[in-house]
């Protein structure tokens, strides 16, 4: 399957909701994403809503494996999941930054600058 990464096998119900996802961005998705999308940080190429290790994460660039998590009202009540899910994404070599909601709706430009000094 094109553009998934990592134990390429993927089920088609995972894709199918990832496809979901990245039609139903939550409007903190929507503002990054604006920013993100067509290499427009600093030439950084983003996926968003991408399959990796059988999980989806919000956005994703492969360069520097930096996948950056928007959370939402619902992270709050699943901590532990998202605990468990950051540990094996980080043994995995992966780096996350994780942002609220709120983060984003009111310091954009404070997290755009996070986002560039995590990938120099």
């Amino acid at each position: 399957m094109k553009n998934v990464i990592i134990n390429g096998k993927v089920s088609e119900e995972k894709v199918e909701l990832a496809k979901s996802l990245r039609k139903n961005m939550t409007y903190a998705e929507t503002i990054l994403w604006k920013q993100l999308k067509g290499n427009k940080l600093n030439g950084l190429h983003f996926r968003r809503q991408q399959v990796i290790l059988g999980f989806i994460v919000d956005f994703y660039c492969h360069k520097y494996s930096l996948i950056i998590e928007i959370d939402g009202e619902i992270h709050k009540i699943q901590k532990e999941q998202d605990e468990e899910r950051e540990r094996i994404l980080q043994y995995n070599g992966f780096r996350i930054l994780r942002f609220t909601n709120g983060q984003v709706e009111s310091k954009l430009d404070e997290i755009l600058e996070v986002i560039k000094e995590s990938c120099r």
